[in-house]
């Protein structure tokens, strides 16, 4: 299974992305993983927070193909501990899924369309992050899955 990352906007810090391009480099050893980074929106200020979300989510969809299965990461989606994430992954991945797609949006969240798109919604915390900060915290726990699934000591229970 292929699992791409879709980010909207750069990371803006360099302590977030040592520690992105770190945990990325690892998943590359488990599966074919890719980040694709979608530009920031220029002019932005001008657009309401319905207009940059819907802008926003026309990107993003151009970089998803029919046969993807979507999980945004959302505040208000499915929360799971490591382990039961671990095992959400398992499941796609026995399930014969090709190509999982997992999108952190904007600070204003996803558009109607985006969320009509998706095929799930995971949240990482009933806290809110940075969506800066989600990145780091993402490729973590997916690589803590990926080892949980290996039976590699990176977990402890």
């Amino acid at each position: 299974m292929k699992v791409k990352l879709l980010l909207t906007g750069k990371t803006n810090s360099d302590y977030l992305k040592a520690g992105i391009d770190d945990y990325a480099k690892r998943l590359k050893h488990y599966l074919p993983f890719e980040m694709v980074i979608i530009s920031e929106l220029k002019n932005n200020r001008k657009m309401s927070e319905v207009q940059q979300k819907k802008k926003e989510g026309e990107l993003i969809m151009a970089q998803i193909n029919s046969p993807d299965f979507v999980v945004l990461l959302d505040e208000n989606g499915s929360g799971f501990a490591s382990v039961e994430f671990s095992e959400f992954i398992r499941k796609k991945m026995i399930s014969g899924l090709k190509s999982m797609v997992f999108v952190i949006g904007g600070p204003y969240g996803f558009s109607d369309e985006m969320y009509k798109r998706s095929d799930f919604n995971i949240s990482l915390s009933k806290m809110t992050f940075s969506h800066q900060m989600v990145r780091l915290i993402f490729v973590e726990q997916f690589y803590r899955a990926m080892t949980i699934l290996k039976g590699e000591p990176y977990h402890h229970k």
